[in-house]
């Protein structure tokens, strides 16, 4: 079983770096188009925001790069929400291109729902927004992670050297 497709993009020309692969900046690109994908498939749509001064912010982000992303290619995301609560929603987006069976990328994102006003906040979820992630977590939760998960990036001192 497969997480749902939320995104679908062809690879720009301009996004091809010296060796012909994606650059990694615009796997961030593709990740956050996603998100804005997933943002209106919940209901966080621009008349939701444009009436309730809501949206989400992006708190912390991770990507992994498992496979060459080349310029013919076009990038499908599927989107799996990991755990959300009143505030807060965990999702994580893997990259597929026809050329490999397994994800190409895989990311992370963790969300904060927000009121942007004089002062911005955060904000808890209305109740129509959190039932349509309790929906998608629901439907995601037996899906198997098919890349990486999030970890701490740290260099680990060497004994003796």
């Amino acid at each position: 079983m497969q997480a749902p497709k939320i995104y679908s993009t062809a690879v720009d020309p301009a996004w091809i770096d010296y060796n012909g692969h994606l650059r990694d900046g615009y796997y961030g690109v593709i990740m956050s188009l996603a998100c804005d994908a997933l943002m209106d498939q919940l209901g966080i749509h621009e008349g939701y925001r444009r009436e309730t001064g809501c949206t989400l912010f992006t708190l912390e982000q991770h990507q992994h790069f498992l496979h060459e992303v080349k310029g013919s290619d076009r990038v499908d995301v599927r989107v799996r929400i990991l755990a959300a609560d009143r505030k807060r929603m965990h999702a994580a987006f893997d990259f597929y291109c026809d050329r490999y069976a397994d994800p190409v990328a895989a990311g992370e994102m963790m969300l904060l729902h927000v009121h942007q006003g004089e002062t911005t906040g955060s904000a808890p979820f209305p109740a129509p927004i959190m039932s349509a992630i309790e929906a998608m977590v629901s439907a995601t939760a037996g899906i198997a992670a098919p890349a990486p998960g999030s970890r701490r990036i740290e260099l680990r001192k060497r004994s003796g050297g």
